[in-house]
């Protein structure tokens, strides 16, 4: 009895609001909503995705590090009710951020998945997680000469920018004002904006 009461707990299928009601939230057409929504249920016939599934998708995409950690990250950027799940519109309402909109939500989404413990700062040690997390991610092939420094130098090249007043953390204001004062980080915003 317990067995099949667990089973039925993997099975239970998540069926997302009215795609009119995600059309109005997000920078979609409808159009674009179904086609991204086939696959999503493609991947994730359950329609919500938990942690390991996800980090199981997103590795794919890197074949040759390790995505886990920055999987996981990602996945707690995307699971707003902080819930170990992502439904299709968690899913649906960031991509919509990070593909069509403004400068400034893209930063504020950035800033929240660098924001680990989400107390509304960024600290060295949430930026050294995230910085290893990319360099694990992108792999040997791609950093083959990489001194083991290179994230904390990365670290402390962020900070002298981002730390406006000095005090040893990044605020949201500090972040979206240094990243914009940055020609670099303004191109990679819109790198995305064509993918669709």
């Amino acid at each position: 009895d317990k067995i099949e009461d667990e089973l039925e707990m993997t099975t239970v299928c998540h069926r997302p609001e009215g795609l009119e009601q995600l059309e109005a939230q997000t920078n979609f057409t409808k159009r674009e909503l179904q086609v991204l929504y086939r696959g999503f249920k493609n991947e994730c016939p359950s329609g919500v995705v938990n942690e390991e599934t996800f980090k199981q998708i997103y590795a794919q995409f890197f074949p040759h590090g390790d995505a886990s950690m920055y999987a996981h990250y990602l996945f707690n950027a995307f699971d707003t009710a902080q819930n170990g799940s992502v439904k299709f519109e968690d899913f649906v309402i960031a991509l919509s951020i990070l593909l069509r909109g403004t400068v400034h939500e893209k930063l504020r989404w950035t800033f929240n998945l660098y924001d680990i413990n989400k107390d509304g700062y960024i600290n060295k040690e949430e930026m050294m997680d995230i910085v290893k997390a990319i360099y694990d991610m992108m792999g040997k092939y791609t950093y083959p000469v990489l001194k083991e420094d290179a994230p904390r130098q990365h670290v402390e090249v962020f900070f002298q920018k981002m730390d406006k007043n000095k005090d040893g953390v990044v605020t949201l204001d500090e972040f979206i004002e240094s990243c914009q004062e940055d020609d670099n980080i303004m191109r990679s915003l819109q790198l995305f904006e064509n993918v669709m």
